[in-house]
């Protein structure tokens, strides 16, 4: 059965309790928490377009009448059919929103954090499920979507404990002219948040900027990727069985257009994650209304092995950042740069583990398929430039493109020019390059428009900080990959062409609020500076003040 939201959209019917209708239900062991994903039964009532159309009435004006199908990327199977939201359907669900949004701003701190946690639960007991249908929806290992909905959760809860503390109201100092003032700073919603979110990571990249939207105070409209959009969808009802009918987060689905409509909705403020290409685009739509942006665009990141490197540590987290995920992975390894006297050493060790890695869609496989068909293209076209630029593939070929697989691919001597090191290549592959040290690794690692992560990996810890801190990026882990992606404290987010803004962390929720400043008069000052009856004598014992408290030279 197909039933329709209150603005007009087909969804599969929401139980009041239990699982989602979109996964298969089978008890084991006793234990009615435990599921098995049912390829066979799953979105039985969505997938076929005569039973979303049959839902549509006469009187439902504002349904969309075209429909897109979700597919597994290992088979090509159809897992769902979702409706094309337009511009109606999107601004009425920002409508919704928008009146949600008082509820839920209504309730404070402490019964948002109570919803929040409870949330946060409901997804802890419901993870093998949804890791079930991340993995086939994007052809991810299970194992690796069970990962990343760990660290939503692990995001989820810290935003909800925090952010009264980081945007509730504050006395700040008042300062000398102004010290019959109480000041006051707090951080308010800002309203409704547009989120568009990626594919590759469809629950943990988009829940950091959800989750810090809704601890802030605000509703939330989420427009899935087209390659993602049942993970979207499980991910919306999930939280609507925590508040009910309450419209504070909900889906709207289709392609670019249904993005460019969100931001042009009335939203009061975007995140956004995807190539800096669409951003450019998501930032021209948001420009008509002043809608202001937080942008994550992807990256080319770095990894730097100085000479003293525990050599084992830095193959494994080589290869482990640049093929998990199949490389598609924004945070990423793409490039290494080994200081000569490890290079080769190096350079074995990442070869050795990286042969024993086999891309697939069963349980055994390492990683899974490219889940956005045209990137294979890509990994071709950057192949060829950089072997034609006279680099070497030292594991792998044109030969390791077995689509819709790509098998690991092991460049070295890459030219500096070549589309493999210059563009986001998103894919398993990566290009090692000898350096003569460290200075001229975070030289090299800088010279790119993207400015995402990166890694260090240096025993000496006041050389590996130095570097870290040297190198243009967002985020940088030292000793680790992607350290700083499981740390909710610490802010994401890029510089250059891998975007602006923050989410995680207090910035973060500080990105999906409003600063408000108020300041409060205790008592009248005998120098009133803000009236027409103010005199010269007054002012004059203002300037002496200031002369006195400010005008001293300082010594070098």
């Amino acid at each position: 059965m197909v039933v329709q939201s209150q603005g007009g959209q087909a969804y599969p019917a929401r139980r009041q309790s239990g699982p989602h209708p979109a996964l298969a239900r089978r008890e084991t062991l006793g234990c009615n928490r435990c599921f098995t994903w049912q390829p066979e039964d799953a979105f039985q009532t969505a997938t076929a377009v005569s039973s979303v159309t049959s839902a549509m009435t006469a009187q439902d004006k504002t349904r969309p009448a075209e429909t897109f199908d979700s597919v597994n990327p290992a088979n090509g199977e159809v897992i769902a059919t979702f409706p094309i939201s337009g511009d109606r359907e999107v601004r009425a669900a920002v409508e919704r929103a928008a009146a949600a949004a008082r509820w839920w701003a209504g309730l404070g701190w402490k019964q948002r954090r109570r919803y929040l946690l409870a949330w946060k639960s409901y997804l802890t007991r419901y993870i093998g499920r949804m890791a079930q249908l991340v993995h086939t929806e994007t052809g991810k290992p299970l194992a690796d979507a069970q990962l990343e909905i760990v660290l939503a959760i692990v995001h989820i809860d810290w935003a909800a404990k925090h952010a009264e503390r980081v945007l509730g109201p504050r006395k700040v100092r008042s300062g000398l002219v102004a010290i019959n003032q109480t000041a006051v700073l707090e951080y308010q919603p800002l309203g409704v948040i547009g989120v568009i979110g990626p594919w590759n990571y469809p629950v943990f990249t988009p829940v950091g900027s959800i989750a810090y939207a809704l601890a802030a105070g605000n509703a939330v409209v989420y427009k899935p990727s087209e390659y993602t959009p049942a993970t979207g969808s499980l991910l919306v009802e999930s939280f609507a069985e925590i508040v009910g009918d309450k419209a504070v987060l909900q889906l709207v689905t289709g392609f670019g257009d249904t993005g460019a409509a969100l931001a042009r909705s009335g939203v009061d403020k975007i995140a956004f994650t995807g190539s800096a290409a669409t951003a450019r685009k998501v930032m021209t739509a948001c420009a008509e209304n002043l809608t202001p942006m937080v942008a994550e665009c992807g990256g080319k990141d770095a990894l730097i092995v100085d000479s003293d490197a525990d050599l084992d540590a830095a193959a494994d987290a080589a290869v482990w950042g640049a093929l998990s995920n199949a490389g598609q992975t924004c945070v990423g390894v793409e490039r290494v740069y080994v200081v000569e006297s490890v290079y080769h050493t190096f350079l074995e060790r990442v070869i050795e583990r990286a042969a024993k890695l086999r891309p697939g869609e069963d349980r055994g496989a390492d990683y899974g398929p490219m889940t956005m068909p045209s990137q294979i293209d890509v990994i071709e076209r950057h192949l060829a430039d950089a072997v034609a630029r006279g680099g070497r593939t030292v594991l792998g070929d044109m030969g390791s493109v077995r689509k819709p697989f790509v098998e690991p691919i092991i460049l070295s001597d890459v030219p500096e020019e070549s589309s493999a090191v210059t563009e986001e290549t998103f894919g398993p592959t990566i290009t090692v390059t000898k350096v003569l040290d460290i200075a001229e690794a975070v030289r090299k690692a800088n010279a790119t428009r993207y400015g995402l992560a990166a890694t260090v990996f240096a025993k000496n810890k006041k050389r590996g900080m130095a570097a870290a801190r040297a190198l243009r990026s967002g985020m940088t882990a030292i000793n680790a990959v992607i350290a700083f992606a499981a740390v909710p404290a610490l802010p994401f987010g890029g510089v250059g062409n891998s975007g602006f803004g923050r989410i995680h962390g207090a910035d973060g929720l500080r990105e999906m609020s409003r600063a408000k400043a108020i300041t409060r008069q205790r008592f009248t000052s005998p120098l009133n500076l803000t009236s027409f009856s103010r005199t010269d004598e007054q002012m004059n014992k203002v300037l002496r003040l200031m002369t006195l408290r400010h005008g001293r030279s300082y010594r070098k």
